[in-house]
């Protein structure tokens, strides 16, 4: 099969055997995967390895359309099969195609981690959002709403501050906070974490619809990776495996 292989010289695309199911494994057919970008310097202890930890595919045993968030400390998914826990695996909502479910878990995990979590946000509380309008911030600004909680402007008291940027950001609206929970970075008197995979919550997040920037065959990956760092990126740069 076709996979994304990273080595100390760079990434290539190769020839590599079709991965055997083992244990609670089941193997995907990869119809879609999303990149991240830094995530080339994630498994550098641990070479050579295949990048993106998001998915939207088939179940091969069972023709189940999935998507999923993988764990970090085993190969990705961009590849035309992937061996996945059945533990992180969720539906794919029937109204996304596979290039945007597959734009879906890790901003969709990292704002439901953030919010309900984490966060504990009950109906009718105020939420700030730094970064409302990046790739989890926005989601943030959706998944709120289908909760309930009133989403208020930057520079308003809040009962939640959900940071996504850290900073100037984090450091203006703090002092106006109930509490703080963020993904940027460590900070003073807030919750920092970073998101994991769960098939589970991944399977409760309402409706939401995640930005796509762009989408690259996997041949393009080197394309697909210099759109990560260029200006102007809105929403996932995707891979797409299969048709």
């Amino acid at each position: 099969m076709k996979a994304l292989r990273l080595h100390d010289d760079g990434l290539r695309l190769e020839d590599i055997p079709q991965p055997e199911p083992a244990g609670d494994d089941v193997l995907v057919r990869v119809h879609a995967a999303a990149i991240t970008r830094d995530e080339l310097t994630w498994p550098t202890d641990r070479l050579p390895a295949t990048p993106s930890y998001e998915l939207s595919g088939v179940v091969e045993a069972t023709g189940e359309e999935v998507m999923a968030l993988t764990p970090f400390d085993r190969d990705g998914v961009a590849a035309e099969w992937a061996t996945v826990p059945r533990s992180v695996l969720a539906p794919k909502p029937a109204g996304l195609s596979h290039h945007e479910a597959a734009a879906l878990p890790m901003p969709g995990l990292s704002a439901w981690q953030g919010l309900v979590v984490h966060g504990g946000l009950r109906e009718g509380q105020r939420l700030m959002v730094t970064g409302a309008s990046g790739g989890v911030g926005h989601l943030a600004v959706q998944l709120a709403a289908a909760l309930g909680a009133v989403v208020v402007e930057d520079g308003e008291s809040c009962d939640l501050l959900f940071d996504t940027v850290g900073g100037e950001a984090l450091s203006r609206n703090a002092a106006g906070a109930g509490s703080i929970v963020t993904i940027a970075a460590e900070a003073p008197g807030a919750h920092y974490f970073i998101v994991e995979p769960d098939g589970a919550q991944l399977a409760e997040l309402p409706e939401l619809h995640p930005q796509v920037d762009s989408v690259f065959a996997l041949a393009d990956f080197e394309a697909a990776f210099d759109r990560l760092t260029q200006r102007g990126k809105r929403g996932k740069v995707v891979l797409s495996v299969a048709d």
